[in-house]
């Protein structure tokens, strides 16, 4: 397009604008846009003033809606609470009405329980005025018998010739001696029946654990004495100026004694194990035929290391013959010392086994421990096998053994209390107590030297004597049973039951016996006279 205008000639060319003519198309264009911006916001305000319009109309209406809804449930409202205040209403009337009804009632029998309990208040008043004119009508009768019984009084004690107190003192003697006669009545029958269920239960439980245990009571005696095969064996062993006596007896620890006895060598010792020694050692130097002081030493040893072997194979047998297991190794050397232990000539070893093999028995019987029955009998006697070294009776130095070796309570307390040292606490303890007195008491089991004997009897005699009303008493039957004489006019039949019972009472708090002593007393009238 320029090519074309450039192409025109110049005259025909158009003119270029000028500033006159610019500003005037300016002037055009604003006065257009002013025209434009009035028609346009002319515009604007009448559809704002239309939608303004419509959007008032809208809310007059949805307000008028709003009104008419608000009225309509208003009076819904309204409805439902004039409902509902009428039938609360109606609740609390009939509420009322049985509340009413409910009053009444408990009016109606309030007033009736008062209207009872007016009439009772009558009768009782009426009973109480009755029972104070009894009351009144008693005591007049009381005063009246009591005359009665005071002039009955006077007329009993004018009768008897007695006074009240010495009435009264004739009847307690009366009493006292009905009731002595009473008191012994009751205890023969209890005495009789308590013995009567005891010894049969006794005899049952003891029967079968004695036969159950049938042991050798041909008590084994330590040897004292060694043979010799001639005469000339003393001279040798007695050596060169004694020199070998002296080293036997520094050796071993015993005496030798050589007397008159015909090839025979007595060996004293207080201890078994040392004279076992010894005799062993005399053997030995016998049989060798070679007596001197080195040989001696030689031979005390090796007799030595024998007893010791024995001393253990014996506690090794005892505690295998026994089945109880588990004992301290310097209990079961002890064990076997006893086998050269004797007590009233009964070899303390056998005896040990006998009473736990006993005491197992009796426990069985009884429902108790078996185990620890068996293992306090088998060591309550261990302090006998070093009595002879220590100070103390056996069952201390038995108590103080089991308690350094870690034995139980139990075994240590039954120990403590075989010989009824302490009292018996626990069932086990009266198992031993039972089981050694039962292998003690056997035909053989024991000896007893007859001074000792004598002073039993006589002992036993001494508590009898010592009662009121005996007139003698003597022991029989080696000592088992008592029979004492009583003076007649000073014990009647029935004190003579409550004076043996206390005889017996005490014949078993003073003195030591095996088995039972029975106390029998005899009371005889005689009349005599002479036709002359």
């Amino acid at each position: 397009m320029r090519s074309g205008l450039l192409e025109l000639p110049f005259e025909q060319q158009p003119k270029p604008f000028g500033l006159v003519e610019i500003l005037i198309i300016a002037a055009i264009c604003l006065l257009l846009g002013v025209i434009g911006f009035f028609v346009g916001s002319a515009y604007r305000k009448r559809s704002a003033e239309k939608t303004i319009g419509s959007a008032e109309e809208e809310a007059k209406r949805i307000l008028s809606e709003a009104m008419k809804t608000a009225e309509t449930k208003k009076k819904e409202t309204l409805l439902e609470a004039k409902e509902e205040i009428h039938q609360l209403r109606q609740d609390t009337e009939r509420d009322l009405r049985e509340r009413r009804a409910e009053v009444q009632r408990q009016e109606h029998r309030i007033q009736q329980k008062e209207e009872s309990l007016d009439r009772k208040t009558d009768n009782i008043e009426a009973k109480e005025e009755k029972l104070a004119q009894r009351s009144k009508e008693i005591e007049a009768k009381l005063e009246e018998c009591e005359q009665l019984k005071r002039g009955q009084l006077e007329m009993l004690e004018k009768i008897s010739g007695l006074s009240k107190e010495q009435a009264k003192a004739q009847l307690l003697s009366m009493l006292e001696g009905d009731l002595t006669h009473e008191k012994a009545v009751r205890i023969s029958e209890y005495e009789r029946q308590v013995k009567d269920d005891s010894d049969k239960l006794a005899r049952e439980i003891l029967g079968r654990a004695i036969q159950r245990c049938a042991a050798d009571h041909s008590s084994e005696i330590t040897v004292s004495v060694v043979p010799l095969p001639n005469d000339e064996m003393k001279g040798r062993i007695i050596g060169r100026e004694g020199r070998n006596i002296r080293a036997i007896e520094n050796a071993t620890g015993v005496d030798l004694i050589i007397d008159d006895t015909p090839e025979a060598i007595t060996v004293s010792s207080f201890e078994p194990i040392r004279r076992e020694i010894a005799r062993r050692t005399l053997e030995k130097l016998i049989a060798d035929g070679r007596i001197h002081p080195a040989r001696i030493e030689e031979s005390v040893a090796k007799a030595t290391a024998e007893v010791e072997a024995v001393i253990k194979q014996e506690g090794e047998r005892a505690i295998i013959e026994s089945g109880v297991h588990n004992l301290h190794p310097e209990l079961v050397k002890l064990l076997g010392r006893l086998h050269y232990r004797t007590s009233y000539g009964q070899n303390v070893l056998n005896h040990s086994l006998e009473v736990c093999h006993i005491a197992g028995l009796l426990a069985a019987e009884l429902g108790a421990d078996v185990t620890l029955a068996k293992r306090a009998g088998l060591l309550h006697d261990i302090g006998k096998a070093i009595d002879h070294e220590q100070e103390g009776s056996h069952i201390q130095l038995g108590v103080e053994a089991a308690k350094k070796y870690h034995e139980s309570e139990a075994v240590i307390h039954a120990i403590h209390a075989h010989h009824g040292d302490v009292e018996a606490k626990t069932v086990v303890a009266c198992i031993v107590q039972a089981a050694d007195a039962i292998s003690a008491a056997r035909p053989g089991a024991r000896r007893e030297n007859i001074e000792n004997y004598i002073k039993r009897l006589e002992k036993l005699e001494e508590i009898a004597n010592s009662f009121s009303g005996v007139d003698s008493s003597y022991a029989i039957q080696a000592g088992r049973e008592i029979r004492i004489i009583v003076k007649p006019e000073m014990i009647s039949d029935d004190q003579m039951v409550i004076v043996a019972h206390d005889i017996a009472r005490k014949i078993e708090n003073e003195l030591e016996y095996p088995g039972q002593i029975k106390v029998n007393l005899i009371r005889e009238n005689r009349a005599v006279d002479i036709a002359k």
